[in-house]
């Protein structure tokens, strides 16, 4: 398997190209805006073709570069079937799994940061049988969790949020590798570490927020950094209802 993440370090994001190179197929997720020229460079100079670009929802904090990604590379768009964006994209559906040559992605909806969350359970099959690595984007951080307060409804949010990591994420081997969508530096969640990937197992037995009842949780996210810097726009850019002035 080709991995190569992708970190900026002045507002913590995370992005992530990952496939088959013996193939020549291979996904983006959570693409920069910034960054879509890195993403078909390093691409091309694997002998790799973008097949499938994803977001693991509708990002708020930085404005998304996979609409103009999938559109340069002929790739599809991807989110979850239930994100409210005013542009094409292909659904996603809980449980679906996706094939990049011997690299396989299992679909996860993990609500709770947003209604439309999910994570990519990845396979390499030249590897092992059992999966390698777990992209959580905003759901699941290295010593945080997402904030649930984005959308509005926080008290639901950090419900579902509960519920997508006790009966999701913390249900898969301990071992597996944890590659979110934020480190420290991101407005998106509190307490994140600068370290940018984990384990399962590390998070569950180092992370106190995640042996609270689920009252206890939802109390503690409560307190949240203020919402990040023109909000408002970027989720309208990223919903495809708002043109991006040239």
């Amino acid at each position: 398997m080709i991995f190569r993440p992708y970190y900026n370090f002045d507002t913590g994001c995370a992005a992530y190209l990952f496939g088959c190179g013996g193939l020549g197929v291979c996904a983006v997720v959570d693409a920069h805006a910034r960054d879509v020229e890195a993403y078909l460079a390093f691409a091309a100079a694997k002998g790799m073709r973008i097949t499938h670009v994803f977001d693991t929802h509708v990002h708020a904090d930085h404005r998304s570069g996979g609409p103009a990604l999938a559109k340069r590379a002929g790739a599809a768009y991807c989110l979850h079937e239930s994100a409210e964006v005013a542009l094409p994209f292909e659904p996603l559906r809980d449980a679906q799994e996706i094939t990049l040559g011997n690299t396989r992605v299992e679909v996860l909806h993990t609500p709770g940061h947003t209604p439309e969350s999910v994570s990519l359970v990845v396979t390499d099959l030249r590897r092992g049988a059992e999966p390698w690595f777990v992209l959580t984007g905003d759901t699941l951080f290295v010593g945080a969790v997402g904030r649930p307060d984005l959308p509005g409804r926080a008290r639901e949010n950090a419900g579902q949020l509960y519920d997508s990591l006790h009966t999701r994420l913390l249900t898969l081997p301990g071992d597996l590798e944890v590659y979110p969508g934020h480190f420290a530096g991101s407005v998106c969640g509190v307490g994140m570490s600068g370290k940018p990937s984990s384990t399962i197992a590390f998070e569950k037995r180092w992370k106190p927020l995640l042996s609270m009842s689920r009252d206890a949780f939802v109390e503690a996210l409560s307190e949240v950094p203020p919402k990040p810097a023109a909000m408002a726009q970027i989720l309208r850019i990223n919903q495809g209802r708002e043109e991006v002035a040239s």
